[in-house]
């Protein structure tokens, strides 16, 4: 990956930067050339970490805050790409999770996404691109999750929506659905969190994974790359598709 430079002279956005697939998209993109990257995320540590080989601009805000968005978007004037990936998790079935924890989720997960979208759509000159994180949860109904289903089944078909608008002006969208990722988000399931006390993070994962024809989970590093792909010149016939990278899961 570090060999290419098929985004050198670039500017990108990329949320959720501070770890997971977001940090990995943001050391992808720098190690591929980008001049400048727009990093967001309310972990104002995580992004201070990221130390990446670029001018980088570090935003420490919620994604589902529209005066962030009015206040970076002059900012983000020839943006050439946006990661669209701040998201949180969720615990609960539809019928015990309160109003409050399904509107906690839309919030960052789909209204962020939105408002996020929206920027850099505005921003962009022609031929500019956007990929969205979405889920294979968005398509596969998984008991316990659904606003997180739900809000990502939104983002994927709004990123059709917004391929369909953007495609006059050379702008592509598309949207990516991970199956199970090694990241930090399963850090806020109580079960992940006594299984990990119990056997270890690797057993867990292995363990989670057992679902998976593939059996095992993606590493951050590996979405990012597919990210990238729809991101890049190498995608760029590619506009209003949700390319599945699950390992299977969806089968």
């Amino acid at each position: 990956m570090t060999d290419q430079q098929d985004f050198a002279g670039r500017t990108a956005l990329v949320t959720g930067a501070a770890s997971g697939i977001g940090a990995a998209c943001a050391r992808a993109l720098a190690a591929r050339g980008a001049t400048k990257l727009f990093v967001v995320d309310v972990d104002g540590e995580g992004l201070s970490a990221l130390d990446l080989d670029c001018e980088v601009e570090a935003v420490v805000g919620s994604v589902a805050d529209e005066a962030l968005w009015t206040d970076l978007e002059p900012r983000l004037a020839t943006l050439d790409h946006a990661v669209i990936n701040a998201g949180v998790g969720s615990g609960g079935t539809i019928a015990e999770l309160t109003f409050a924890e399904w509107r906690r989720v839309m919030d960052i997960n789909l209204d962020g996404a939105f408002l996020t979208l929206r920027a850099a759509l505005r921003v962009m000159g022609e031929g500019g691109s956007a990929v969205i994180t979405g889920s294979s949860t968005g398509s596969k109904p998984i008991a316990g999750i659904g606003p997180y289903g739900v809000a990502k089944a939104a983002v994927a078909h709004m990123a059709r929506i917004a391929a369909l608008e953007a495609a006059p002006r050379g702008i592509r969208v598309n949207a990516i659905a991970p199956g199970g990722v090694d990241t930090a988000i399963w850090d806020s399931s109580d079960d992940f969190t006594a299984s990990v006390e119990a056997q270890g993070r690797d057993a867990t994962l292995t363990a989670m994974a057992g679902t998976t024809p593939l059996k095992r989970f993606a590493t951050p590093d590996q979405i990012a790359h597919d990210i990238l792909y729809l991101l890049g010149d190498a995608g760029s016939n590619i506009t209003g598709h949700v390319l599945v990278s699950d390992g299977g899961f969806t089968l």
